[in-house]
């Protein structure tokens, strides 16, 4: 099996970030069919361009939803307002739904959780993703722009995976703004530079199309880098973000 479909079907089995709260889903129900072979993706090769094409795909492979519109950016005189990831028909309820996706690796950091570079924080991806990416498909210019399209459902896929530092003690929070995490994906370690002669395992190398997956068979090995993180696994299957020394000061 490809990278590509290891990396589908995670996608289609894998829960959400925040447990199911509403707007919160995951993609178990679709039941999609297996990865065609015209789906193949030769996009932007960002790991969540290839997130949302397959998660996209996962849709089209659903007996159970039509996908109406993809990717659609709204503007206002000129000026972009952002984009809308799906569009898409539940046959099932005879409904339009919104989905915002996203795919997330997230590093537990002082109570605050941090990407691995330190530009992102659940905290503000959270809030951003309900309170302005989903609320595009209610504002006037997507009514004005897409008439045809009437939204009656949001929903928010969130997937990835939580990381912990075993050497630095400090509780692990159950909540991000009042919304419970899924403990089940808290299963990530992460640690500093100086503290990685502590990880007894050998690390092997994660290229990011398999972050969530795994490493493949015959992965090469990697070590600590004090300038810049690595993502890798060891051979038992732990997940292992390694980071500098200052991080996540960058």
């Amino acid at each position: 099996m490809s990278a590509l479909d290891e990396f589908y079907q995670w996608i289609t089995t894998s829960p959400n970030l925040i447990e199911h709260h509403d707007v919160f889903c995951d993609l178990k129900t679709l039941n999609p069919h297996p990865l065609a072979s015209n789906a193949m993706y030769s996009g932007n090769q960002r790991l969540g361009f290839i997130y949302q094409h397959l998660c996209t795909q996962a849709f089209i492979n659903s007996a159970n939803y039509q996908v109406l519109a993809e990717e659609i950016q709204l503007s206002e005189q000129g000026r972009t307002l952002g984009a809308i990831d799906l569009i898409v028909r539940n046959e099932l309820e005879q409904k339009n739904e919104h989905w915002e996706v996203a795919v997330k690796f997230y590093l537990l950091h002082g109570d605050n959780w941090f990407g691995p570079n330190a530009h992102d924080q659940l905290e503000t991806k959270l809030p951003r993703m309900l309170n302005h990416q989903l609320a595009m498909s209610t504002t006037s210019q997507f009514h004005q722009q897409h008439p045809e399209l009437k939204v009656a459902t949001h929903r928010l896929l969130m997937q990835g995976r939580l990381y912990v530092n075993p050497f630095n003690f400090e509780p692990t929070p159950t909540h991000c703004l009042n919304y419970p995490l899924n403990a089940s994906q808290i299963s990530g370690l992460w640690c500093y530079y100086s503290q990685a002669h502590q990880i007894q395992e050998t690390l092997y190398e994660l290229p990011k199309i398999r972050w969530a997956t795994g490493k493949e068979p015959n992965a090469p090995t990697i070590e600590p880098n004090p300038e810049r993180f690595i993502h890798a696994q060891t051979e038992s299957g732990q997940f292992w973000f390694v980071v500098p020394d200052a991080w996540p000061k960058r």
